[in-house]
């Protein structure tokens, strides 16, 4: 055990937030706190970092171990460069390779017993050194800062000349380069694309230490976490499993709870009934069993009705008129903005019934298709067409369906005129709006707020297609599912962009991946993506010239490209488009033939620096000075090589 909560509780005014919260976690766990919004999840992160006293319980740390805490809203302000910053999280091996340096300086100038004592010290060192990783931590600085995000360009930038979500990043990459015993991280995914986000999965899963992660993104906790603690009116439950399992033995545990009390209720209702037939009878005798009966029904431990949460919250989308099979068709499509082209020669057939996500990079022009496909702006050239019979349905983050002198109860009613009261208040609670909010004018909302209303009148349309901007933004977990079950039992048609993975997974039929101008469509939801779609890119023969112009990022930062995508840009491209394609892919064979010889190299330095070291530790070697210089002299060659292969490797990257 390295980090314990114990009967942790904790108040404000009259709201007790937090009751009894107790749980443990070891070396490597990686839990996850989840809850709706308000349920205490941030006020136990900092109970854990010691920022707020719990009103009772304890927290328990191991001796000596370091925590590390990354929050939603900090002020980053660092006086320094992009680089310089991740560099002191490292500063300890800095000093060490400085203390080395002058450690080899002074080896040259002295004998004897001087000697000895400075090898000595310099082995210790060294040793040190080497167990903390010290050869390569540029390496691990250049690697971060690619994970999340920033070239080789942004290395010298001034922090505060970048954006608040940039600055997050730099917060964030510094606390993962300290390696700190636990990390506790509050929405870390929100200001990171899903490039990023797949690799902090992929560097937490694989981190040492342990991780407490508050999260409303489901696919990342699922991929994170192999413990769930859900807070829930306060009170704490802990589930052994990643978000899935969790999810499973939560509804599951649920109808349990349900169906005893359901039980419970007809044996209560059953002996009251025979209590009250026994009275019935006046009988001295019988009124003696009634109340005998009575006293033990008195003794019962009755169980409380669970909380379901959604019992009143649920959406059913049902169009009211059903579309043709072809819902949507476009054709030949270009859009720039001045001289930035995000697409050009772009098609897309969407049919009846799909839930198709629109999936790709910041900037690569999703919303502005959208737009496009809803005729909220004008594209440059080609064709969007309707199928017969359809009715759209938009959302967008603009909310400009909304009457801001209204308040919301009377925006729905008069949008609804014929639903009632009750059912207005339900929707508008599965939207998080309940009590005296519902009466509030939509002026004096907040920007999400507006948007959740947007979307709560959205999903109560007649539309039987809907296109849907980011529509789980500024929903907790809780409503994400309402909207969910919605969606995956809609029979209407969907298309919709969302950069939230598990929204994707649960609810899509088909994803359009928009990358490099161009689309590419995989069947399946986010989980048929990730596993496919690097198999669907190379698709065709490594010899063909017709590859396909949608590009692939690969391990090694290429792109591979899909026939079908080639012929949709090609179909009238002719010989010249044909010799320029070819000439590409003769330099795309290139550089991978030049990134395979590099990688050999970098692999074969680098086995030679663990055999220098070995050899440097022998304990026979210990007062060889000689040797040490001669293979400290090997050293830094080899390192300043391996240095200069990383930064080349780090180019092989950048587009």
């Amino acid at each position: 055990m390295i980090l314990a909560c114990q009967a942790i509780s904790k108040a404000y005014g009259d709201v007790e937030i937090l009751k009894n919260v107790s749980f443990h976690i070891e070396e490597r766990d990686k839990l996850a706190v989840v809850g709706i919004n308000g349920a205490g999840k941030t006020t136990l992160l900092r109970i854990i970092l010691g920022e707020l006293t719990p009103d009772n319980g304890t927290v328990v740390r191991a001796r000596d171990i370091t925590v590390g805490y990354l929050s939603q809203h900090q002020d980053i302000s660092f006086q320094n460069t992009v680089y310089g910053e991740m560099e002191l999280a490292k500063h300890y091996l800095v000093e060490m390779e400085q203390k080395l340096r002058s450690l080899e300086a002074e080896m040259k100038h002295s004998q004897g017993e001087e000697l000895e004592k400075i090898l000595e010290s310099y082995n210790r060192l060294s040793t040190r050194y080497d167990r903390e990783n010290g050869y390569a931590y540029e390496s691990e600085i250049a690697g971060v800062l690619k994970g999340l995000g920033f070239s080789k360009s942004d290395y010298d930038r001034d922090i505060n000349s970048l954006s608040g979500g940039q600055k997050m990043r730099i917060a964030l990459g510094r606390l993962l380069l300290s390696r700190p015993d636990v990390i506790l991280l509050d929405e870390p995914t929100n200001h990171l694309d899903m490039n990023s986000i797949r690799w902090l999965e992929g560097f937490l899963s694989g981190y040492q230490g342990a991780v407490i992660v508050v999260s409303h993104d489901r696919y990342f906790i699922d991929r994170v976490s192999n413990q769930i603690l859900e807070l829930e009116h306060g009170t704490s439950k802990l589930y052994r499993g990643n978000y899935s399992f969790y999810r499973e033995q939560h509804e599951k545990q649920r109808q349990d709870e349900m169906k005893a009390y359901l039980n419970q209720q007809a044996e209560i209702k059953h002996e009251e009934d025979v209590i009250r037939k026994l009275k019935s009878f006046n009988r001295e005798k019988s009124i003696k069993r009634a109340e005998s009966r009575e006293k033990l029904l008195d003794k019962v431990e009755r169980i409380d009705k669970p909380l379901q949460l959604n019992d009143k919250m649920r959406l059913t989308l049902t169009p009211v008129t059903e579309s043709g099979e072809d819902v949507l068709f476009a054709e030949h499509l270009k859009k720039s903005f001045g001289d930035n082209l995000l697409f050009q020669e772009l098609g897309l057939d969407i049919k009846r019934g799909e839930h198709v996500a629109l999936i790709g990079g910041n900037g690569t022009g999703k919303t502005t298709l959208l737009k496009i496909l809803s005729r909220r702006i004008p594209k440059d050239e080609g064709t969007v067409t309707l199928g017969a019979r359809v009715r759209m349905g938009y959302f967008d983050q603009e909310n400009q369906d909304l009457d801001p002198e209204k308040t919301l109860f009377d925006e729905m009613s008069d949008t609804f005129p014929d639903m009632t009261n009750t059912r207005i208040r339900n929707v508008l609670a599965a939207f998080l709006f309940t009590g005296d909010k519902v009466f509030m004018k939509i002026k004096e909302l907040s920007g999400g707020e507006r948007g959740r209303l947007s979307l709560a009148k959205l999903m109560l349309s007649p539309a039987n297609l809907l296109l849907l901007d980011e529509p789980t933004n500024h929903l907790d977990i809780q409503s994400k599912e309402i909207l969910e079950d919605a969606i995956r039992d809609y029979t209407g048609t969907v298309l919709y962009v969302s950069h939230d993975r598990y929204f994707i997974n649960q609810t899509a039929t088909r994803i359009l991946d928009l990358r490099h101008k161009v689309l590419t469509s995989i069947p399946g939801n986010y989980d048929d993506y990730e596993e496919n779609r690097e198999k669907l890119f190379r698709l065709q023969n490594e010899d063909n010239p017709y590859a396909d112009t949608t590009r692939a990022e690969t391990d090694s930062g290429f792109s591979i490209v899909s026939t079908e995508a080639y012929e949709q840009e090609t179909s009238g491209g002719g010989r010249e488009s044909y010799l320029q394609r070819k000439e590409a892919y003769a330099r795309q064979r290139k550089q991978a033939s030049d990134l395979r010889k590099l990688e050999k190299q970098i692999a074969s330095a680098e086995e030679e620096l663990e055999a220098i070291d070995k050899e440097m530790n022998l304990p026979e070697n210990g007062t060889n000075a000689a040797l040490l210089t001669e293979l400290t002299e090997r050293q830094q060659k080899l390192e300043e090589q391996l240095l200069a292969w990383y930064e080349e490797l780090e180019s092989f990257g950048e587009d």
